[in-house]
């Protein structure tokens, strides 16, 4: 009885060091979420500002671009995949590497080919076990990505979309992120990047209450827009890192207090087995003196006869 004490004993200073970890891990968590909210606050209106001014040249201009120009019959697309570096993050990276499947099958059943980029390891870990092809990934920054490297991200995909589709061009661009709506909900989205779709970004701006403002080209429209270009794909991505970033803080967190729970609830479960082992021990060895001073007192007064 008393080994299987101590198996109650050891097992209980083994979940109590582990929950010492994750409750560690849930609060830099937390810490982290309020600065990653800051950084998504931070770069929404020059995301906005930007896509109502690359809006605003379309709409006003006649001009053939990439950027806001649909294909008749696309062919090609590349979506970028945005997961995690690191795990003990709950169903956070899984749940986008299902949404980029999703999207993966619907660009397939409408006949185009997809060209894969990711970014994180678990991405790149799952689409190496499976033996697919991956035409660019970036690992090592995805809980604090900083804009350079939304930078480096970017610039495959927009040399990619620039390029022709006969010669390893793309014809659209997607991605596939975590969206941040809360401490509580994540929600994995994938969204089109190119072309633009200016009638979604008009009706968004009519939504507001904006009116697009009218602009003077000077050379021309088609090169304010080679200049729009890499920074409207740039900001969407560095954007769509930092709410994903956001996410993968609050899923750990998350992940992080339930397995805290657990440990709190495991612990207590073990400390009344090894209180109910105590007490048979306890009970075994009072029942032992007591039949040893029966016998003795029945052989003591044998003996006296």
């Amino acid at each position: 009885m008393g080994a299987q004490l101590r198996v109650y004993k050891r097992r209980i200073q083994a979940v109590t060091a582990t929950k010492k970890i994750t409750k560690a891990m849930e609060m830099i968590a937390a810490s982290r979420i309020v600065k990653a909210q800051r950084k998504v606050a931070a770069s929404q209106p020059y995301a906005t500002e930007l896509t109502r001014a690359v809006t605003a040249v379309a709409t006003g201009s006649d001009a053939n671009h990439p950027l806001t120009t649909e294909v008749e019959t696309p062919t090609r697309a590349a979506v970028l995949l945005i997961t995690s570096d690191r795990g003990l993050a709950g169903g956070y990276s899984s749940n986008a590497i299902k949404a980029a499947e999703r999207l993966r099958e619907r660009l397939a059943s409408e006949g185009k080919e997809v060209d894969t980029y990711i970014v994180g390891r678990k991405g790149v870990a799952y689409y190496g076990f499976r033996e697919r092809k991956v035409i660019d990934s970036w690992t090592g920054f995805t809980d604090n990505p900083a804009y350079s490297d939304a930078k480096r991200v970017a610039a495959p995909l927009i040399e990619a979309i620039q390029q022709e589709t006969a010669e390893g061009g793309v014809d659209e661009l997607h991605i596939v992120f975590t969206e941040f709506v809360s401490m509580m909900t994540q929600n994995a989205v994938d969204a089109r990047m190119l072309p633009l779709s200016l009638d979604e970004a008009a009706e968004e701006s009519t939504r507001k209450g904006e009116i697009l403002p009218l602009f003077e080209f000077e050379p021309s429209a088609e090169d304010v827009l080679d200049a729009l270009l890499p920074r409207y794909v740039e900001s969407r991505i560095y954007n769509a890192l930092l709410q994903a970033a956001a996410s993968e803080h609050a899923a750990r967190r998350r992940a992080m207090k339930s397995a805290t729970d657990n440990a709190g609830d495991l612990i207590k479960s073990l400390s009344r087995l090894a209180n109910a082992a105590r007490q048979a021990e306890i009970t075994q060895e009072i029942s032992e003196i007591v039949g040893g001073a029966s016998a003795l007192a029945d052989a003591t007064a044998g003996s006296d006869k």
